[in-house]
């Protein structure tokens, strides 16, 4: 509230209305006695509005500290000086004499909103304000001598006078926070980035106070398709980020949430999401450490574990994650230990591998075999047989199984996609 009566000069944001004449003071004629009471009685009118204010509206008591009682104080005083600037000058521009008062309530407006108080207790103190200041004048004017008929119009004048004031004063408020949303929402982003990216801890935390960011007790990474990202965010903890710069590795036409202190209603969130829609969220942890949750949401994502319609949870996958991890390295394997298929048609080799995978994974029951691949089983032994044909002792050999089952664990390498590619989710495996 330091600098609520600065800035008087210049334009009123979107309001030039503003500083039109206001009411005409052509039938006052006030007499130079009354005048001079008027000015005589400023100071004392000024201190009695603000204690006024202080007392009764809630929004004030015990929120001004010296500095602020002071530029209150001087915000009031010169709203009264023009409205006597403006009584004293029939028949001129009364748009003159309103100017400073109006950009001044505008200023004022301003500075209420960076206090934190809203449009309410503004609007309040303008009506304590309005009540006592008029009180104040009309026993100085009625004091001087001036008559009721007079004391009539004056308080016309006083009123109509005040509605213009507090107009300027709303709308310095309004202006205020959308300009304050704006920059805060900038902020905030910067902030999702920094998590995302890990930056180093300092500047994260500089960055969090700029943003004037709670943080949570825990975060969660969240990818999605961009077309749902507004949805979803309006869902959860209103302190979620979402970084709008474009995130490291983060593929095209997808969307990160760091979602803070992911609960069930996360949960629900991600499933009423539309039935081809992709989603997949990464471990809670603390709220610092959100780029690990980011980076292990990205793998399982760029490995195209997420199905459409069914939100997945990254932890729910650590094997495959294990398995992804290096894509050329898992290529290579599966190829060297699948080489004896080479030979083969290529459907005939498929199969074979499908069935050695069954086999791997359900530790050789031949009847959980057959139903998983759905044919008899005695499929499943005439396949085998034809394995142990080809493959020879590396299926007795514990080095040989646990090659071909880390080779086998995904159905294909096709699955199995570096960050660089940026593989569509959606787009059907081998």
């Amino acid at each position: 509230m330091h600098d609520q009566a600065a800035n008087t000069d210049g334009p009123i944001g979107g309001f030039p209305d503003l500083v039109r004449p206001g009411p005409s003071p052509d039938h006052l004629a006030l007499p130079a006695e009354v005048l001079a009471a008027l000015h005589g009685a400023l100071r004392e009118v000024s201190e009695r509005t603000i204690v006024a204010v202080e007392l009764d509206v809630p929004g004030y008591r015990g929120t001004l500290d010296s500095q602020a009682r002071a530029t209150l104080g001087q915000a009031v005083e010169l709203a009264l000086q023009a409205f006597l600037a403006l009584a004293s000058a029939p028949g001129g521009d009364a748009s003159a004499p309103m100017a400073p008062a109006v950009q001044g309530a505008y200023a004022l407006g301003r500075g209420e909103a960076r206090a934190g108080r809203s449009m309410d207790a503004l609007l309040a103190a303008y009506r304590v304000g309005a009540r006592v200041a008029w009180r104040g004048l009309a026993d100085a004017a009625a004091d001087a001598g001036l008559g009721t008929a007079q004391l009539v119009l004056v308080a016309e004048l006083v009123f109509a006078y005040i509605d213009r004031l507090s107009a300027a004063s709303v709308t310095g408020h309004a202006d205020e926070l959308a300009s304050e949303g704006l920059v805060r929402a900038r902020h905030l982003e910067r902030l999702g980035y920094a998590l995302a990216t890990g930056a180093a801890p300092d500047s994260v935390r500089a960055a969090a106070e700029r943003a004037r960011w709670t943080p949570p007790d825990s975060i969660a990474a969240v990818l999605l398709d961009e077309a749902h990202a507004d949805t979803l965010i309006a869902r959860v903890d209103a302190r979620s980020l979402r970084p709008i710069e474009e995130v490291p590795d983060l593929p095209t036409g997808v969307a990160i949430l760091l979602v803070a202190d992911p609960t069930q209603r996360l949960a629900t969130a991600l499933g009423r999401l539309p039935s081809g829609a992709h989603s997949v969220q990464g471990p809670t942890v603390p709220w610092h450490l959100a780029t690990s949750s980011y980076r292990r949401a990205l793998r399982a994502w760029t490995l195209g574990l997420a199905a459409p319609g069914r939100p997945l949870i990254a932890d729910d996958v650590l094997a495959e994650l294990v398995i992804g991890a290096d894509p050329d390295a898992l290529a290579e394997l599966r190829a060297r230990v699948l080489a004896p298929l080479d030979a083969l048609p290529a459907a005939t080799a498929e199969r074979l591998a499908e069935t050695l995978r069954a086999w791997l994974l359900l530790r050789g029951r031949r009847d959980e075999v057959a139903a998983e691949l759905h044919v008899h089983a005695q499929t499943v032994r005439y396949r085998m047989g034809q394995l142990r044909t080809l493959l020879g002792d590396r299926l007795d050999d514990p080095r040989g199984v646990l090659e071909l089952t880390i080779a086998l664990a995904l159905p294909s390498p096709r699955d199995i996609a570096g960050p660089s590619s940026r593989r569509d989710p959606s787009t059907p495996s081998g």
